[in-house]
């Protein structure tokens, strides 16, 4: 039972909730229309404290869809916490106005604190370094549609390990499921956290690293890739001799498998180059849309009207 749940980490939901989640979504999709009226009468407030384009829009945009309303803000100083307002009170103060609120934060934890004071589920929609959970969602809906299922699968996550909230949540989630395998590919300085490798080698489930895509991207059958984040570094130059380690282009997909598809959460910069996005494998502006169903469909579990 979803209804009055937070969710702030992939792992506040059981196996059976993603695929919960995940089938109505599917469900969504064919119908869209038969769903358009089921959230009336419920309002998510959109908490963004750091910028966001997908993740905030196809939030609102699925509510939207769902028939409810929307309310918040886009832009921290858009809130009263210029004014020195403590997270804890604005949440107190806006749980009491909505049904629901999905929030950013780039604090770690902050998603979850958030939770303490909130009268209404709240959505961990990005916070800091830490976790994505419904980034994972859509990740894992368009593996599920695309690849067929979520078992016995090479996944690469190539580019910002560090750093990358989306590849610890997915890390997570996709560890959960049998036969899966991992392949880290980025350079020293940006090399997946201890505490995701810890947590894979507590669950027995077989990784290994990498420091060129070239030498693995055959041995893939999903290729997650990341943009190196020049907001999370604390050293303009650092980013400078990072940010273009890895470029995907045409010369390395003829590398791949025939099957493999390519994901990645966006906004890109130039680690997929434009020339791959006609590539039937290039999967990452399906995501976009998947994004917007998941959400539907979690809104909807959430709330309590489905």
């Amino acid at each position: 039972m979803l209804e009055g749940r937070h969710l702030i980490q992939p792992s506040d939901l059981t196996v059976g909730e993603i695929d919960e989640i995940c089938a109505l979504a599917e469900q969504i999709i064919v119908n869209t229309a038969d769903f358009q009226d089921v959230c009336r009468g419920k309002i998510l407030a959109t908490l963004f404290f750091e910028p966001s384009t997908r993740t905030r829009l196809s939030f609102e945009a699925a509510m939207l869809h769902l028939g409810g309303a929307v309310e918040g803000f886009a832009d921290a100083n858009s809130s009263s916490s210029t004014k020195g307002e403590s997270l804890a009170d604005t949440i107190r103060v806006v749980s009491s106005y909505v049904d629901v609120i999905a929030m950013r934060s780039p604090k770690e934890g902050a998603a979850f604190l958030a939770s303490k004071y909130s009268d209404v589920p709240v959505i961990n929609a990005g916070d800091g370094g830490h976790f994505h959970p419904t980034q994972t969602l859509t990740d894992m809906l368009t593996i599920r549609a695309l690849q067929g299922g979520f078992e016995g699968h090479t996944i690469g996550f190539c580019g910002d390990l560090k750093f990358g909230r989306t590849v610890h949540s997915l890390a997570e989630a996709m560890s959960r499921y049998p036969r899966n395998q991992f392949i880290f590919i980025s350079p020293q300085e940006l090399q997946v956290p201890e505490y995701i490798t810890q947590m894979l080698n507590e669950a027995g489930i077989r990784y290994t690293t990498a420091e060129r895509l070239e030498s693995v991207i055959g041995d893939l059958d999903i290729l997650y890739m990341t943009r190196v984040q020049k907001e999370r570094f604390f050293n303009e130059q650092d980013y400078v001799r990072l940010k273009d380690s890895y470029i995907l282009d045409k010369a390395k997909m003829r590398q791949a498998k025939p099957n493999m598809i390519v994901l990645h959460p966006l906004p890109r910069v130039n680690e997929i180059a434009p020339e791959v996005d006609d590539d039937p494998r290039a999967a990452y502006f399906k995501q976009v849309k998947y994004g917007m169903f998941v959400r539907m469909a979690l809104i909807a579990k959430l709330t309590g009207v489905l």
